[in-house]
C-alpha cells in the first residue's frame, strides 16, 4: 500500500517512533535481508525542484570542497549522484529542463531546443511559444507570449493536480522556460524575472492579469522599491575569487575576465538567482506551501549559471563568484524549508552541463579546444548550389543542426528535399570538425534506444533521443568534442548544446531536512526524477513515462515496487 499526504493528509514529515526492526534468523536457500533503517519517514508536505542552468557535474565536483552553505548542506546530507545524466543529444535549456519533471526524453516532451524554424511558414517558433496568451506586465518582451501548450508531454505537478485539486504548484526562475517546464499545464503559476518590472507571467485568455501576478506582487514592489533606491552592483563578495582574472583574446577582441564584468547587468550577474530565491521564499509563505495538509510543489529553476557561463566562461572569477554566491543563497533557501511542519524533499539537478570558452581551454590542458570553422557551412552550401543549380543557399542554421529551405526558409519540394539532405550529409561528414551528421527523418524511422545506462549511448542514439518530428532540424549534427561555435565579446563566448559528457552529465541529489549523506555511483537519468517523485507521493504518471522510480529507502513510501534493483 501506497501511503502519502495525498492519499493519507495526516501522514506527518517526522521520524516514526520505534527502533529498527530485529534481525531475522537466516533461512535455507533464502538471502539474508537487507538491514532496515532505524526509522521511516513518511511522505513530504512539500516537493521542490531545483534546477540550476548549466551547473555540470564538473562544475559541482570543481567547487565541491568549497562549499560552505545549501550546496555543501545537499552534497553532506543528500543522496548525491555526480553521474546524473541528461541522456539526450541536444543540451540546451528547454530540452533539458522538460525532461525533469516529465520523466521523457525530448524525443517524447516534444521540446527538442529552444526554437526550431517551422519550414511551412519559414518563421522561427520559440519551444513555449503560445501566441493566443498575453504577458502580466502588459508588454510584449523576453520571448513573446508563452505558455505550456508545446510540452507535449505532462508533468509531476499535473499527476498531482489530477488526484489532488487543492494541491498547490508553482514554478519561478530567472527564464519563462524554466519556469513554465518545472510548472507544467495544471499549474497555479510560473513566474520569471523580466527586466524593469520583476517577476511576470503569462495570461491565459479570460484570465486577469493582476490575478494572476497576486501571488509575487508583494516582492514586486518591494524589488522596484530597493532598486528605485540604489542600483543593483556586482563586486567581490570572495578574493579568493581574484586569482581567476586574466585577459584572453576572443574573435579578434579582447576580453578582460574580472569582477565586475564591463557590461556588467543584472540577468547576468549572481543577483539573478538571488532574487528568484527571494521570490521562492515568497511562495513559500504567501502561498503556505507545505502547511495546508496536502503534497504541494515548487519548482525553482535558477538560470545565473547559464547567463554567466555563456558571457564571461565557466573558469573564471565571475563563475568563482557565481558559485560561492548561490551556495550562500541556497543555505538560508534550505534553512527555510527546514521549517516546514510537514517536511520537504529536495531534488537538486541541471537542465544541461557546459564547458569553458575554447581560448582558455586550450592552454589549460586541453589542446582539442576550439572553434567551428566558420566557412564550414558556407563550404557545403556552394557545393549543393552547384550540384543542384540552386539560387539560394539550401542549408540555415537551426538549433543542432540544419535545415534544408528555399529562399524563404520554406521546405523545398520533393524529392528535391530529400536528395538534398542526402547530399549535405554526405558532405558535413566528410568534414574533419563534424563527428556525425544524420538525416532527423533517418533517425525517427529507428526505434528508440534503451538509455538505462546513459554512458553506453552512441552518438546516433543520443541524437535519436531529441529528434522529434517536423521540429528537429532536417540534419542533426554534432561537432568533434571540444568545438564550440563563434564567440563574441560581451555576447556569447562559451557554449553547450552538444552530445559530449561535459554538456550531458549534471548533479542528481535528493535531500531532506535530517537526510544522512550518500553517495551513489551508477549512472542516474533527469528522467527518472519524475517517477521517483511520484512513488513517493503516491501518485502516477498519466502517460507512459521513459524514466524509472529510483529507491529513496529511508521513506515509508521510497522504495519501487515492480521494478529491478
Amino acid at each position: 500500500m501506497i501511503f502519502s499526504r495525498v492519499l493519507a493528509p495526516t501522514l506527518a514529515f517526522a521520524l516514526l517512533a520505534g527502533a529498527a526492526l530485529p534481525a531475522m534468523a537466516q533461512q535455507a536457500a533464502q538471502p539474508v535481508p537487507a538491514p532496515a533503517a532505524a526509522a521511516e519517514r513518511a511522505a513530504p508536505a512539500l516537493v521542490v525542484t531545483l534546477v540550476i542552468d548549466q551547473f555540470s557535474a564538473n562544475l559541482f565536483n570543481q567547487y565541491r570542497g568549497q562549499f560552505t552553505g545549501g550546496l555543501k548542506t545537499l552534497a553532506d546530507q543528500g543522496m548525491v549522484s555526480i553521474n546524473g545524466y541528461q541522456t539526450h543529444g541536444v543540451t540546451v535549456t528547454c530540452a533539458g529542463h522538460s525532461t525533469v519533471l516529465t520523466g521523457m526524453h525530448p524525443a517524447h516532451s516534444g521540446i527538442p531546443a529552444n526554437d526550431w524554424i517551422d519550414t511551412t511558414t519559414g518563421e522561427e517558433t520559440y519551444c513555449l511559444a503560445a501566441p493566443q496568451n498575453t504577458l502580466a506586465h502588459g508588454k510584449n518582451t523576453d520571448n513573446g507570449p508563452v505558455g505550456p501548450d508545446q510540452l507535449k508531454a505532462t508533468t509531476l505537478g499535473d499527476w498531482l493536480k489530477a488526484v489532488s485539486p487543492q494541491s498547490r504548484v508553482f514554478g519561478i526562475s530567472g527564464k519563462d522556460r524554466g519556469a513554465i517546464n518545472l510548472a507544467g499545464h495544471k499549474a497555479d503559476g510560473a513566474f520569471w524575472l523580466t527586466e524593469g518590472f520583476g517577476f511576470t507571467t503569462y495570461v491565459e485568455p479570460g484570465q486577469s492579469a493582476e490575478a494572476k501576478l497576486a501571488p509575487v506582487a508583494a516582492i514586486n514592489a518591494r524589488m522596484i522599491d530597493r532598486f528605485t533606491r540604489q542600483a543593483p552592483t556586482w563586486t567581490y563578495s570572495h578574493d579568493a575569487c581574484r586569482r581567476l582574472e586574466g585577459q584572453w583574446v576572443i574573435g579578434g577582441q579582447t576580453f578582460n575576465s574580472t569582477v565586475p564584468p564591463s557590461n556588467f547587468s543584472l540577468d547576468s550577474s549572481p543577483i539573478l538567482d538571488e532574487l528568484t530565491l527571494e521570490g521562492a521564499a515568497e511562495l513559500l509563505d504567501n502561498q503556505q506551501l507545505g502547511r495546508r495538509g496536502v503534497t504541494d510543489m515548487l519548482g525553482v529553476s535558477l538560470s545565473a549559471t547559464d547567463r554567466i557561463g555563456h558571457g564571461y566562461g565557466t573558469q573564471g572569477p565571475e563563475m568563482c563568484e557565481q558559485m560561492l554566491r548561490l551556495d550562500a543563497a541556497l543555505g538560508v533557501f534550505l534553512d527555510k524549508l527546514s521549517t516546514i511542519p510537514g517536511g520537504a524533499v529536495v531534488v537538486l539537478t541541471a537542465d544541461h552541463g557546459g564547458s569553458d570558452f575554447p581560448e582558455r581551454s586550450s592552454v589549460e590542458g586541453y589542446p582539442a579546444a576550439g572553434r567551428v570553422d566558420r566557412n564550414l557551412t558556407p563550404r557545403v552550401n556552394d557545393a549543393l548550389k552547384a550540384r543542384f543549380n540552386l539560387t539560394a543557399n539550401p542549408l540555415v542554421s537551426s538549433a543542432g543542426g540544419l535545415i534544408v529551405v528555399d529562399g524563404d526558409r520554406k521546405s523545398l519540394a520533393e524529392p528535391l528535399r530529400s536528395q538534398v539532405v542526402a547530399a549535405a550529409v554526405e558532405l558535413l561528414n566528410a568534414e574533419p570538425q563534424v563527428a556525425m551528421a544524420v538525416s532527423r527523418d533517418e533517425l525517427l524511422a529507428e526505434p528508440m534506444p534503451a538509455s538505462d545506462n546513459p554512458e553506453n549511448l552512441s552518438l546516433r542514439q543520443r541524437l535519436r533521443l531529441s529528434a522529434v518530428a517536423e521540429r528537429s532540424p532536417d540534419i542533426m549534427r554534432a561537432y568533434q568534442p571540444g568545438l564550440t561555435g563563434s564567440g563574441r565579446v560581451g555576447a556569447t563566448i562559451s557554449s553547450h548544446g552538444s552530445p559530449w559528457d561535459y554538456d550531458r552529465r549534471v548533479p542528481i541529489i535528493f535531500w531532506w531536512p535530517g537526510a544522512e549523506g550518500q553517495e551513489r555511483f551508477l549512472p542516474m537519468r533527469t528522467i527518472d526524477i519524475a517517477p521517483t517523485l511520484a512513488h513517493l507521493i503516491g501518485v502516477k504518471p498519466t502517460d507512459a513515462v521513459d524514466g524509472r522510480c529510483m529507491d529513496l529507502p529511508q521513506f515509508a513510501t521510497g522504495r519501487c515496487e515492480g521494478q529491478k534493483p
